[in-house]
């Protein structure tokens, strides 16, 4: 599976395309710089969690040719630079890390409260920071990276499962490539009703949260501060996609 959105947009090297090196992540790329947030840290955040056990090596992440400034390449140096960010994919790996003397009293939402708490701290801090990035993506697609940040917020209010069964699933219902200037929501041709619809949705949430000034984001978090509520949220979520 491959959307084209790792690569570089501006086109101006080979990364990511077939006459180049189809495996490399671009820099560039809006969405690889948010993925770093999304995938490195929690990856130093297990380590120093003590997921992976005692280390013999300290590990420290290659750095890119450019905007070196704008990521942290091992655990003491996220520490000194996001340790918020740090702090809650620590906690969340260390609540993972359960024993068999304490599984019995292993909740998943807890964990899932932890997980998307972290996830989110991430974008929220990723996203301000690449915002330069957005230029190199069509108008259409800039819409639909930052149509998704704001989801995000709404899908972690409701501690949605991200076990691999159902995030194969769901992610079928979004754009499988770069979005371009003609795709006009909700009637990209090659696109299915449900993808159009799913696009169209984020749009509109994106929008009204931002008319509300984050209003329906705070009254969603209120109605998902229940189990019962959550339930129903994450009802609503999977309702959208297979109606």
């Amino acid at each position: 599976f491959d959307s084209g959105r790792l690569a570089d947009p501006s086109s101006v090297t080979s990364c990511g395309y077939e006459d180049g090196d189809l495996l490399c992540i671009s820099v560039r790329s809006w969405w690889s710089c948010m993925n770093y947030y999304l995938a490195i840290i929690p990856f130093l955040g297990a380590v120093e969690a003590g997921l992976f056990g005692q280390l013999q090596y300290e590990i420290e992440i290659l750095p890119p040719e450019e905007q070196r400034a704008d990521f942290c390449y091992s655990v003491a140096d996220c520490r000194s630079r996001v340790p918020k960010l740090m702090d809650e994919w620590k906690a969340y790996f260390e609540h993972q890390a359960v024993s068999p003397a304490t599984f019995s009293s292993f909740k998943l939402d807890d964990a899932l409260h932890l997980m998307w708490r972290a996830h989110v701290s991430s974008i929220a801090y990723a996203l301000p920071k690449f915002q330069d990035s957005l230029k190199y993506l069509s108008d259409p697609e800039a819409n639909f990276g930052e149509d998704w940040a704001n989801a995000v917020d709404f899908i972690a209010a409701t501690h949605f499962s991200t076990d691999l069964q159902t995030t194969n699933n769901f992610q079928a219902f979004l754009p499988q490539r770069m979005l371009t200037e003609g795709d006009v929501l909700p009637s990209i041709s090659d696109f299915s009703p449900q993808q159009n619809r799913v696009l169209l949705s984020l749009r509109v949430l994106h929008k009204a949260n931002q008319l509300t000034g984050g209003l329906l984001l705070k009254l969603w978090q209120k109605a998902m501060s229940t189990e019962a509520g959550r339930k129903m949220g994450r009802k609503l979520i999977e309702d959208l996609v297979s109606s």
